[in-house]
């Protein structure tokens, strides 16, 4: 396994990162990874060198689940080994309905929250906390404030930022600045081959301010490892069981050309490389290295998913191949007659 400088952390991490959404996820009366498997993957995941462990309070039903079921496996694990991140803003109701302070960014949810997430970890301490969105009803001061605050008791080493516009990332960032407090050092955007474009800004200012960044869906909800067919009418044939067939909206965002201009450039370079395109995809994401820190978060329902993704590890890529997805990208898609 390869390791990287987080960022200006000081932290070493691999270069994958176990994402544990689909820990305890249902569609109806579906699990996509149950406790039993999720405690295979975590093993499998520090067997393979990956010390690098990445979830939220809000994951798995009910909201918890995905903490709870890491602390029960760390109990038998030397909790120093690895880096943890979790992060706070959506609604938590646990076993109940939420209450109208049980989401946001305010001081008060905040505080609530870490106590729950470091109990279900069993841990007494984050290696990093990110904001799941920004918080429009709360000021940006506030929040800084009380992350700084969760800094310096103990609680949180780094602080992180996930979904948000670049503006309001380098919003926060002045903020941190100006005020003299802690600020976000990690970011975790959604980045891969299909949608990069439309968080460009966000990842320039993440060059420009030295932020690693930690991306999710690097395989664009499974889009990116092949095993979708393009039906007549141009949308997404789906196999049972897959992300598409349990997610109506799925197939709005993989129906244009560009996208499987895209999937088709890393099938070609996947097939150059006797690799997986799931392997080529997530190799494409660590090319950036040079710009910015580069941690993709993997989020693998089988442990036979998760060793193909950690493959990608492995994989010699060129600037040639980086190149080749890249311009599928920025295909024009009227010259090839598809809208």
């Amino acid at each position: 396994m390869e390791y990287v400088t987080l960022g200006n952390t000081g932290m070493t991490v691999s270069r994958l990162g176990l994402g544990t959404w689909r820990f305890g996820k249902r569609h109806g009366d579906v699990v996509e990874t149950d406790r039993e498997q999720a405690h295979e993957l975590l093993e499998a995941s520090r067997d393979r060198g990956i010390n690098f462990i990445d979830t939220a309070n809000g994951y798995g039903d009910p909201d918890g689940t995905a903490e709870t079921w890491i602390g029960e496996w760390l109990t038998d694990h030397d909790r120093e080994e690895f880096v943890i991140a979790s992060k706070v803003y959506f609604p938590f109701d646990g076993w109940g309905e939420p209450g109208p302070n049980d989401s946001g960014l305010s001081r008060k949810h905040i505080r609530a929250q870490i106590e729950g997430t470091l109990e279900r970890l069993g841990t007494d301490y984050l290696d990093i906390y990110y904001i799941h969105r920004w918080d429009e009803s709360t000021p940006i001061r506030e929040t800084l404030s009380v992350l700084d605050d969760l800094v310096h008791e103990g609680k949180v080493h780094y602080l992180g930022a996930s979904s948000m516009a670049a503006w309001q990332l380098a919003k926060a960032l002045w903020t941190s600045d100006v005020e003299g407090l802690e600020r976000f050092e990690v970011t975790q955007p959604m980045v891969n081959a299909v949608q990069y474009d439309a968080v460009g800004d966000y990842l320039e200012v993440c060059a420009d301010q030295e932020l690693a960044v930690c991306p999710y869906s690097p395989l664009a909800g499974g889009f990116l490892t092949g095993k979708y067919e393009r039906g007549p009418d141009g949308s997404v044939e789906a196999p049972d069981g897959t992300r598409a067939s349990l997610t109506e909206t799925f197939g709005e965002h993989y129906t244009t050309g560009r996208a499987w201009d895209v999937l088709e450039a890393v099938e070609s370079v996947a097939d150059e490389l006797d690799a997986t395109p799931a392997q080529v995809s997530l190799r494409w994401l660590m090319y950036h290295q040079a710009q910015f820190t580069c941690v993709p978060i993997i989020g693998a329902r089988t442990k036979s998913q998760f060793e193909e993704n950690v493959g990608a590890t492995d994989l010699e890529f060129s600037r040639e191949q980086y190149d080749r997805i890249h311009e599928a990208r920025t295909t024009d898609q009227r010259a090839s007659g598809r809208q």
